[in-house]
């Protein structure tokens, strides 16, 4: 396995050239395009990394996927799908056209920004108890405590978001997000819970208890429901990398998700949890790098889906 991983460390490399850190979040824009890392779990605990495994980054989109599975133990699946729909994208993951998906004006699905601004929106509890709840779901999920959000990219995105505020204000005014809902408090924590910062083997933990049916190959513990569990791979695998989300289907064949901040984790179900981590970012948001590093090791390893 360490072999495997060498080879498709140099692989990625390879491709580092062809992307650019994200600049739009001017944080961002500071990370070391050099900083690239690999991490893989079994399904008995066991992980093998390779590259620069210690090295944080920020979550990015890749929290999204804890606030819908969150809302989803909260709401269940059917008042969720009232408020956000679990169809896949051809435009930017920011687009403020993708609030006129149908006469309720839902967002397309939770792994865009309008998706999780609204998921966030939703979950039960005060902002303070929302931000703890996902915060102590994500420790569980990467099994370690003293998660951490970083300051500087959480004020960098809040300086920077009047995009985010935008889809915010509109999901207001077209009445699918509640009235008594106070924007600017969602979205304070919703920049917040973007910059938790990770490491690729966090990731590989998080990816392994999605690919064991929510239960934590090292402690045990059911952290997600199955059902639940099998609602976020689907989405994953039809929306989670934005709209490169159906060649990545093909080229990889894994239920996965991204972030700008240059990770993505991976899930093969009943085998392993993947990680990758480069910040260089190809067109559509999604780490150039670990593309290519997924699609060697899910061909070499047979992990496809299908």
């Amino acid at each position: 396995m360490k072999e495997l991983l060498e080879q498709a460390i140099e692989l990625g490399k390879e491709e580092i050239p062809l992307g650019e850190v994200a600049s739009y979040i001017p944080e961002l824009a500071n990370a070391d395009v050099k900083k690239i890392g690999i991490a893989i779990q079994d399904m008995q605990g066991n992980m093998e990394t390779c590259g620069d495994v210690d090295n944080e980054f920020t979550m990015q989109s890749i929290v999204k996927v804890a606030i819908y599975a969150l809302a989803l133990e909260d709401l269940g699946l059917r008042r969720v799908l009232e408020k956000v729909g679990v169809k896949p994208s051809a435009d930017a993951f920011n687009s403020i056209v993708k609030l006129e998906d149908d006469s309720n004006h839902r967002p397309l699905n939770p792994f865009i920004n309008a998706g999780a601004i609204m998921c966030t929106a939703i979950l039960k509890g005060s902002i303070d108890k929302r931000r703890h709840r996902v915060i102590e779901l994500l420790q569980k999920l990467f099994n370690r405590d003293n998660v951490q959000i970083d300051i500087d990219t959480y004020l960098s995105e809040k300086a920077t978001g009047d995009r985010n505020r935008a889809l915010a204000y509109m999901m207001k005014g077209t009445g699918i997000m509640d009235s008594d809902i106070d924007v600017e408090k969602v979205l304070d924590l919703y920049f917040q819970l973007c910059s938790v910062k990770v490491t690729v083997k966090d990731l590989a933990n998080m990816a392994a208890v999605l690919a064991n049916d929510g239960v934590s190959p090292i402690t045990g513990e059911q952290i997600l429901s199955l059902k639940v569990n099998r609602v976020v791979l689907t989405v994953m695998f039809t929306c989670g990398l934005y709209d490169y989300s159906g060649e990545f289907a093909v080229r990889v064949a894994l239920p996965a998700k991204s972030g700008v901040g240059g990770g993505i984790l991976a899930a093969s179900k009943g085998k392993y949890g993947i990680a990758v981590a480069n910040p260089a970012l190809d067109i559509h948001g999604n780490s150039i790098a670990g593309v290519r590093m997924l699609e060697y090791i899910s061909d070499k390893l047979d992990l496809e889906t299908f």
